[in-house]
């Protein structure tokens, strides 16, 4: 099979690739390819069905800036708006002609003598890029539990990520493991159908009220008539993301205005008063996922629904063990325990200068200059990377501006030919260390969260706003790239899309 060339292969259709799919299309920049390894573009809005899922950022802010929707049903959408939103936007600017679906990446390596990357795919395909993009996002990859007898239980289980439709819950005996930011969406609707639920809590998280609201279709009709509205709605939005993002990383004095709403939002839904101190978090507010919701401190007070605290120690075929030696039968487990956000190219092998593997240079951490570029992996640029993720705010703003610098770098190899970028070390190593000291101060080092990874390191979190993230990355600074040479520079010309 031969090698398909393009200039950019960007890795992922969901927000991220979708975001830079289409600021190079805006650019005048068509020789790209988009491989997704599932049969529709969307991430995580595409694989995460579970019912209830949703976002916890206003629709207005999650959204692209460049494609507002006056259409959505409300404050905060739920997965299948999303979803139709995603699709509409790659629709509009068509990302849908780049993207080559059911194409999973399994490896990538630099080739310094001509100063591209040939990509390989799990049914064999080769790809030969000048520039390589991987936008596969921090949560992607869904974990279990680490307890033995996971694999042995007998009924049905499976993890929200991947949720079972076809399994009946009525009269059934539901064990949910793991409180995170799913199971507060779908801990409700399980309550309503299950003849119980046992859920099994580790740490319980803080939970605030969330406003939403629907757009009524005069809503909608006002907002497609005077669009000014729609962008002051969303300034205020981000406005007040920015404050959150900073009260958490550096005004943690005023942390207090967030944690006196959980307190006041858990004693007006849980009048038991044990139940309300199970739920009662015992960490810093922020230094875990903060959460959102108006009907999950309800549903575990229903008479359907237990709380367990004591620690899961094993799966048996027939139910969960925990750690007082307590064994509770169930016929359904719900495993709602996150993803691997800190393995940031999953299975994915990635090499760079002189045969380097991406996960030797990430032994100690991931770690990337602006969240974007990795010393000794040429014209290689991270979407969603090393500490570009939020405690509080909008992804896709964050996405829009590495999307914007990415361009520039694009650009500027179009027009040296014989040239690749590497980041600087020293560059590399002057950011991470004012990232990791800014985040020493800040709440995200207070507690174990899915934010570190094993060895304690923050890796996912931003410690400051967006807005300074945007000062950061609107400039490609060539003084921060060694310029490397292209020993055999390609001669042919610009290849047309691969459709």
């Amino acid at each position: 099979m031969g090698i398909i060339d393009t200039s950019v292969l960007v890795i992922g259709a969901g927000f991220g690739g979708i975001a830079m799919a289409v600021e190079l299309r805006r650019a005048g920049i068509h020789d790209v390819v988009v491989l997704e390894a599932a049969g529709d573009v969307g991430g995580v809005w595409r694989e995460n069905t579970y019912p209830g899922a949703g976002c916890d950022v206003p629709s207005p802010l999650y959204s692209f800036s460049f494609a507002q929707n006056p259409d959505w049903p409300r404050r905060y959408a739920l997965q299948p708006d999303i979803l139709a939103y995603l699709r509409r936007v790659a629709r509009r600017f068509g990302v849908y002609n780049l993207v080559r679906f059911h194409s999973e990446v399994t490896s990538a390596d630099f080739d310094a003598e001509t100063g591209r990357w040939l990509v390989r795919t799990a049914d064999g395909t080769g790809y030969s890029a000048r520039v390589l993009v991987p936008a596969t996002g921090q949560l992607s990859r869904p974990v279990y539990p680490s307890v033995p007898g996971v694999d042995t239980f007998t009924g049905t289980s499976f993890h929200s990520a991947r949720w079972d439709h076809g399994c009946e819950l009525s009269g059934k005996r539901v064990a949910v493991i793991g409180t995170g930011a799913s199971a507060v969406q779908f801990v409700p609707f399980l309550g309503q159908r299950a003849a119980s639920v046992t859920v099994f809590q580790r740490t319980a998280p803080y939970v605030l009220p969330k406003r939403d609201r629907v757009y009524t279709e005069r809503d909608k009709a006002i907002l497609r008539a005077f669009p000014v509205l729609q962008k002051i709605d969303r300034l205020g939005f981000w406005l007040y993301t920015e404050f959150a993002q900073q009260c958490l990383s550096k005004w943690r004095f005023l942390s207090p205005l967030f944690s006196v709403q959980t307190r006041r939002h858990l004693r007006r839904s849980v009048s038991d008063p044990d139940l309300r101190a199970a739920l009662t978090p015992d960490h810093q507010l922020g230094c875990k996922r903060v959460l959102f919701s108006n009907d999950y401190y309800p549903a575990l007070a229903s008479s359907t629904v237990d709380v367990v605290t004591t620690e899961v120690v094993a799966v048996t075929p027939t139910g969960v063990r925990t750690a007082d030696g307590t064994h509770h039968e169930v016929d359904v487990i719900v495993y709602g325990t996150g993803f691997a956000a800190t393995e940031f190219l999953g299975s994915m092998t990635v090499r760079g200068l002189e045969g380097r593997d991406l996960s030797d240079a990430w032994r100690d951490g991931a770690r990337a200059h602006l969240g974007i570029t990795v010393p000794g992996f040429p014209n290689l640029f991270l979407l969603y990377g090393p500490n570009t993720n939020l405690g509080g705010g909008s992804i896709v703003h964050m996405l829009e501006s590495q999307a914007r610098y990415v361009r520039e770098a694009v650009r500027w190899l179009a027009s040296h030919s014989d040239h690749y970028l590497d980041v600087r070390p020293e560059v590399e190593q002057r950011w991470d260390r004012e990232v990791q000291d800014r985040l020493a101060r800040s709440v995200w080092t207070r507690c174990r969260s899915w934010y570190r990874d094993a060895g304690g390191r923050v890796v996912s979190i931003w410690p400051g706003r967006t807005s300074e993230y945007r000062r950061h990355t609107r400039a490609l600074r060539l003084a921060d790239f060694r310029l490397g040479r292209v020993r055999t520079p390609s001669t042919t010309p610009e290849p047309a899309p691969v459709r």
